[in-house]
């Protein structure tokens, strides 16, 4: 490895310390292999379609893309056009033997199975890497990804955008502030995605289209035959094998504010309480799942609920007492009203209005879509949010003086009921703020702060995350050992803690 063209991650250590004129101006800082800030770092792409085009666009804004990588060619096909000078790859070994050289760091925006393999493959040549939600498949992976990070010293992102939004470091700093006392319980919820759901059966082979690489596709993953519409490119996220359902999809969003308000970390015990519709293949049509974490510090123990694709006439939904009237969720960028900069903007990768915040998909409406024939979707948004029901995408936290909802990724913030909200100042910053979730990468890739998903701190958030991807496929309350990495109680959740490999893919620090 070349120290005059990597450079190297020491984010922590030259925090505070950086001169005037950029790195550039320091001679011996050149010489460790540092880029200054004025100068572009070369970033390749493992996904160009999709959420992987997205964050390929966003660092496109203001870096070098010198290679881009996608399996399937039709997916990529736009993006492949749009940055026509830079050679094209379907197999990202091939890209990072051929390219490594003259790469600095990488995006990958590619199905939940290969998140891993593709970012340690990078992380291993020194290259700095932004890898979309939910980092992992499994916890085994998850801390496999902050062992690697802290390894190999380079700035790495997960894709979680709500981390760097205005509302979810004013939603701790209330937490923070006593402002709602202390929380013992938290609600989070999402609506049903588009992915298949409650499978009785796989679908059947098809022939796989010209366009698509399915060997590269599955990766790690056992061989099984291709399916359209099941798998690629979108719906591999509703089955086990490939993905992690909405809880991966939404719940690593939905759960930011709570991951960094009560500042969790590994819980006790996690099990499902409740589900419908549940199969062997793909996730259940709806379940709830409950976390216990120990107290931390200052902070009580506390019992998070998932609420898993929750529907307004859902009997199981969550319904605080004394807000039977209430819109419990707020909208997007509601702080515009305190007199606040609302949002770090990162251009394509930015922020949005918040799914979930006035309308959502029709719980009733079952239709052929995203999903393809025979599979069970949900439509368009079109019907109300119930008032008084947890809903869409968000989380209502339940404190001793008051309650505290946040939005979608976590792009809005207020007290419960709304009245206390209309009045309540808010409190002294506490947490830096973000300059975009890919700038605030891109400036630890060029020496900066450590960003603020880096893996050390969504490596751990994601590994107890994925635990209750393993409590939807087993039943009963399960006892964890963060420590040892596993289940104290069933011998059947541990076999679900780290992938099975295909020979030849095996993944090793």
């Amino acid at each position: 490895m070349s120290v005059s063209r990597r450079h190297f991650f020491y984010g922590p250590l030259l925090a505070g310390a950086v001169p005037q004129a950029g790195f550039g101006s320091v001679p011996s800082l050149r010489a460790l292999g540092y880029k200054p800030f004025y100068e572009k770092l070369n970033i390749a792409a493992v996904g160009c379609g999709g959420q992987g085009g997205v964050i390929l666009n966003d660092a496109a804004r203001t870096e070098n893309i010198v290679a881009l990588c996608d399996v399937d060619e039709k997916r990529a096909a736009a993006n492949f056009e749009k940055f026509g000078k830079a050679p094209k790859y379907q197999d990202f070994r091939v890209m990072l033997d051929k390219e490594g050289k003259n790469i600095d760091a990488c995006t990958i925006g590619i199905p939940d199975h290969m998140h891993a393999t593709v970012a340690l493959a990078c992380m291993q040549r020194g290259i700095h890497v932004y890898l979309e939600k939910p980092l992992t498949r499994t916890p085994w992976e998850a801390r496999l990804m902050a062992d690697a990070a802290a390894k190999y010293k380079v700035a790495t992102q997960m894709g979680n955008q709500g981390y760097s939004h205005e509302s979810i470091r004013t939603a701790a700093e209330i937490v923070w502030s006593g402002a709602i006392g202390d929380v013992r319980e938290v609600h989070v919820a999402s609506s049903p995605g588009t992915h298949p759901t409650s499978l009785t059966q796989l679908p059947g082979e098809a022939s796989v289209p010209s366009n698509l690489n399915w060997d590269l596709w599955l990766g790690g993953a056992a061989m099984r035959a291709y399916a359209p519409d099941h798998y690629a490119p979108y719906n591999w996220r509703g089955y086990f094998d490939f993905g992690t359902g909405q809880l991966g999809n939404w719940g690593i969003h939905s759960m930011g504010p709570v991951q960094l308000a009560l500042q969790l970390g590994a819980p006790t015990s996690v099990e499902m309480v409740r589900f419908t519709e549940p199969s062997k293949w793909t996730f259940p049509s709806s379940a709830t799942i409950r976390f216990e974490f120990p107290a931390r510090g200052g902070m009580p123990p506390v019992t998070v609920y998932w609420h898993d694709s929750a529907r307004p006439g859902d009997p199981d939904a969550f319904r605080p007492k004394g807000l039977e009237e209430e819109m419990l969720l707020p909208a997007s960028d509601n702080l515009a009203d305190k007199g606040r900069v609302t949002a770090a903007r990162g251009g394509a990768g930015g922020f949005f209005g918040a799914q979930g915040a006035g309308r959502r998909r029709d719980p009733g409406a079952p239709r052929q879509g995203a999903g393809g024939p025979g599979v069970k979707v949900f439509g368009e948004p079109g019907a109300p949010l119930a008032a008084g029901v947890l809903t869409g995408n968000g989380a209502v936290f339940v404190g001793s003086k008051g309650m505290m909802a946040t939005v979608s990724r976590g792009e809005g913030v207020q007290l419960l009921p709304a009245s206390r909200w209309k009045e309540f100042e808010l409190p002294p910053q506490l947490l830096t703020r973000s300059p975009g979730h890919m700038r605030d990468w891109v400036r630890a890739a060029k020496g900066g702060d450590a960003a603020c998903s880096n893996f050390g701190v969504s490596g751990p958030y994601t590994e107890w995350m994925l635990l209750g991807v393993i409590a939807f496929r087993v039943p009963g309350k399960l006892e964890w050992d963060s420590r040892n990495l596993r289940f104290t109680n069933s011998a059947e959740a541990n076999q679900l803690v780290k992938p099975v490999f295909r020979k030849g893919w095996e993944l090793k620090l």
